[in-house]
């Protein structure tokens, strides 16, 4: 019984939050990016940059005369990327939803593994060349890429893997508020130690990619006739991440949650510093690292 109330709740939490996020796309302009200074010189990672939203980061950085490293589990689909990106301008993320009950090759719950705990664990093996390579005027940006699914998020330290309790659309939410989660505590932690790095946090909007393959057969139905009309293109949903690596303006200024250009309020649940800390050295023994 209690099993179907979590999942059931959860289901109601996520789609609920993408009611929202329609209804503001069907009044709401998509962000449209500013022209940008070059970034000659800099360098970016981009998890999950062959396709969809982070295919067009890596593209758009590429334009701006920056070094893109795409970080992929496809060498080949990498490879195709690079090729068509470098067509393209002659001429001119990693993550899933909803997908059912899986486990990474390290035991890991499916999202939790894949949408924070591998970013979390690159992220934090990047921070000494992050903190090597930025410098006051120059700050080395970290961008994570949430959404709003994490306002229904809820996060049991105890059962993080969902093995006590599993629900697809629950674990989807959660993985996004760890997200938010960490970005906030890093950057508190950075900004202590008067580390030259910043870190923000995006919200695509709802944007029409294959992340949307798995779900229901009744909510793809419903789908299909909005998509065109209310879900925002891949490149659209990039915009937000581009300027915050791009942006003359937001040097300097982290600890951010950006939807569609703008400064916004994530949920009370992210800003739990105490649950921030939790997360932090929950993570840091997950992936065997030290918590300092």
């Amino acid at each position: 019984m209690w099993w179907l109330l979590h999942f059931i709740l959860g289901f109601i939490r996520l789609y609920l939050d993408g009611v929202k996020v329609l209804l503001y796309q069907l009044f709401n302009r998509s962000f449209t990016l500013p022209d940008l200074p070059k970034q000659n010189g800099k360098v970016a990672i981009v998890t999950g940059g062959a396709r969809g939203i982070g295919y067009e980061i890596s593209r758009h950085l590429v334009s701006l005369d920056m070094h893109v490293v795409i970080a992929g589990n496809d060498e080949q689909k990498g490879l195709a990327t690079v090729k068509k990106i470098q067509e393209e301008l002659n001429q001119g993320k990693a993550g899933v939803m909803l997908v059912p009950e899986r486990r990474t090759e390290d035991g890991f719950e499916l999202h939790f593994g894949l949408n924070y705990l591998g970013h979390f664990l690159l992220t934090v093996l990047l921070l000494d060349v992050l903190k090597k390579s930025g410098k006051p005027g120059k700050f080395s940006r970290i961008i994570i890429m949430s959404s709003a699914s994490h306002y229904g998020g809820r996060l049991t330290l105890d059962d993080l893997q969902g093995r006590m309790c599993y629900s697809t659309h629950g674990a989807y939410a959660q993985s996004k508020l760890a997200l938010l989660l960490f970005s906030y505590h890093l950057q508190n932690q950075l900004w202590v130690r008067g580390d030259p790095v910043t870190v923000n946090a995006v919200d695509p909007g709802m944007v029409d990619t294959a992340l949307y393959d798995n779900l229901s057969s009744l909510a793809k139905l419903a789908k299909k006739p909005f998509a065109k009309l209310l879900f925002r293109t891949p490149a659209e949903g990039a915009s937000t991440a581009i300027y915050s690596a791009a942006a003359s303006e937001l040097e300097g200024i982290g600890g951010l949650y950006l939807y569609n250009g703008r400064k916004t309020e994530s949920s009370a649940l992210s800003y739990d510093e105490r649950l921030q800390s939790k997360m932090w050295k929950e993570s840091c023994a997950l992936v065997g690292l030290q918590q300092n």
